[in-house]
């Protein structure tokens, strides 16, 4: 069994934390949420959930439909992600875990777009995946449907990330650090789809956590 931090926001209601919950013990990996630092942590998956404060990326304007904000949560992902990457430890962020992994490292984000908010759907639009990359083996497709319930997205892409997958409209849908063991940014909600391809994502993470401790 692997030790992972899953931070959430304090108010995070419980129906968004059992899919992370249920996807990470599916592959025996025990989730922490409390933690403030990866001091006996093997890895850390950053979770979906509110958008990140425009002031944490310097942005000059607050968009009219940019949401609550947690600035509390910002700052401490933000920590936490330096760490990770500081040991070299697997790290799998999901939708807002891609924007905050971006941020954390100087990149900006887009507050609004249409288009891609769209719960309830199963398989909401296609991205097409960079060949080769991490998530390209890890999924074996160029091409892959995804689920879609954001709003905002990547504007400015951190130096030290590349893109791996994009939607039709061009919205970053994953990211990778290249050199770091394992580093992977999803747009969409895997935890949301259990039992399917998107599964691999957990495994893939679960087997980088394997690798990174026998470092």
């Amino acid at each position: 069994m692997f030790n992972v931090a899953l931070p959430f926001g304090a108010h995070t209601p419980q129906a968004r934390r059992i899919p992370y919950r249920t996807a990470l013990a599916a592959v025996d990996i025990c989730p922490d949420e409390t933690v403030t630092t990866l001091a006996g942590m093997d890895g850390l998956v950053l979770a979906g959930g509110s958008d990140i404060d425009p002031d944490f990326y310097h942005a000059p304007t607050r968009h009219t439909e940019t949401g609550e904000t947690d600035p509390d949560r910002d700052r401490r992902e933000k920590a936490l992600v330096l760490e990770a990457l500081d040991r070299d430890l697997p790290v799998l962020a999901i939708c807002r875990g891609q924007q905050l992994l971006n941020v954390a490292l100087g990149g900006t984000l887009i507050q609004h777009i249409e288009g891609h908010r769209r719960p309830g759907e199963p398989d909401a639009h296609r991205i097409s995946i960079s060949s080769p990359s991490k998530l390209r083996s890890i999924l074996g497709a160029d091409e892959y449907s995804v689920n879609s319930r954001h709003h905002q997205c990547v504007d400015r892409l951190a130096s030290a990330l590349v893109a791996v997958a994009r939607a039709h409209d061009d919205v970053i849908e994953a990211l990778e650090f290249p050199g770091k063991a394992f580093v992977l940014a999803v747009h969409w909600h895997p935890e949301d789809r259990p039992g399917g391809a998107d599964a691999r994502l957990f495994v893939a993470f679960r087997d980088a956590l394997k690798l990174a401790a026998e470092r």
